[in-house]
């Protein structure tokens, strides 16, 4: 009898220690949506919200679009269809969907919108970004800073570029970076050669690099041909490569025409070498890894019937109402500090990646 008591006995553990294990298999799954593979910052967004759900116990279901507005819309229905728990999107075009998303909502499922504001729909639930504002303002600031506007030096000729329109951040960055710039182009200290300003004129829909290496061509030849450029507000290293070429191809990058200031955004490698060779002068670093566990330390409490934390309330309004946010901080990174903030301080890559 009492070895029988001890037979059940630890059956009963031995049920209990599976029990926990099939939980935490069976959490999930977490859809995520992303917009493209063009550009190696998605995938290492994706990689790393992959890497953090599964060390929390979750499935991930990730999808890229390929910039494909239907096909993302698609790829959001089949994850809602296999009855994801929540929804991370990072959207190609954040007002296309609005349909979607009610589906999403209709299934109870929540909604964090992922570096990309997601506009026009009620049924977004929050928001994980970085302060794209101050992005702006440190791409601005190092072009203020390296032509030493501050000390009244100028005036200088710069020409502005804006992001994708259809993408809600790339109107902050160009903000931010107005608010730099704006003040020194009113008194004369920057000119704008082509007058183009405003979103409305100096978008690149897609982000893409070839559209705005097109637009400088068309820049240079028109407006520039006996004239020097001595700065571009670029908000992506992506379009930067492209501006770059361009800038290379009429001359500059030579001791006789030395190579505007151009910025970028999100420090990728080839960016990070071309700063390296003297051609690219800065860029903006945003650790994607550390977006990546807010956005699933939100995912987390939402599960657990928490309040995700957030430190914004007020200023990403998506034209039905304010989402509630958690932003995390950019950094200026030029040859410098690259070294230190992409290398030893973060970890981010390896020596050996850029050199």
């Amino acid at each position: 009898m009492k070895m029988l008591k001890l037979l059940i006995a630890g059956l009963a553990l031995g049920m209990a220690g599976i029990v926990p294990q099939a939980g935490a298999q069976e959490k999930g799954p977490i859809g995520i949506s992303m917009p493209t593979k063009s550009s190696s910052r998605w995938i290492s967004d994706g990689d790393s919200m992959v890497k953090a759900f599964k060390a929390k116990g979750y499935k991930t279901d990730l999808q890229y679009a390929e910039d494909d507005i239907p096909n993302q819309l698609a790829q959001i229905e089949n994850m809602i269809t296999k009855g994801a728990k929540v929804l991370v999107i990072a959207a190609i075009d954040g007002t296309t969907l609005t349909n979607v998303l009610q589906k999403a909502a209709d299934s109870g499922i929540k909604v964090i919108a992922y570096d990309r504001l997601i506009r026009g729909t009620k049924n977004v639930d929050y928001y994980a970004t970085f302060d794209n504002f101050q992005v702006g303002v440190l791409q601005a600031g190092y072009i203020e800073k390296a032509l030493n506007l501050k000390a009244g030096k100028g005036p200088f000729n710069i020409e502005l570029f804006g992001g994708s329109a259809d993408d809600n951040n790339a109107f902050f960055f160009y903000d931010g970076a107005m608010s730099i710039l704006k003040p020194y182009i009113d008194k004369g200290k920057l000119v704008v050669g082509s007058k183009q300003m405003g979103m409305d004129k100096v978008a690149t829909l897609r982000w893409d690099g070839a559209v705005a290496q097109a637009r400088m061509d068309n820049l240079l030849s028109a407006y520039y041909s006996n004239s020097r450029i001595d700065a571009v507000l670029s908000p992506y290293d992506g379009l930067s490569i492209g501006i770059l070429s361009s800038l290379k191809g009429v001359g500059y990058g030579t001791p006789k025409l030395p190579m505007p200031i151009v910025t970028g955004q999100d420090a990728e490698i080839p960016s990070v070498k071309s700063i390296l060779r003297g051609e690219q002068r800065a860029t903006v670093f945003k650790d994607t890894r550390e977006l990546a566990k807010v956005t699933v330390a939100m995912v987390d409490a939402m599960l657990s019937g928490k309040t995700p934390t957030v430190n914004d309330t007020k200023t990403y309004n998506n034209g039905v109402k304010v989402v509630p946010s958690y932003l995390l901080k950019p950094v200026s990174v030029d040859a410098s500090n690259w070294k230190q903030v992409l290398v030893s301080g973060s970890g981010y890559y390896t020596e050996s990646q850029i050199k």
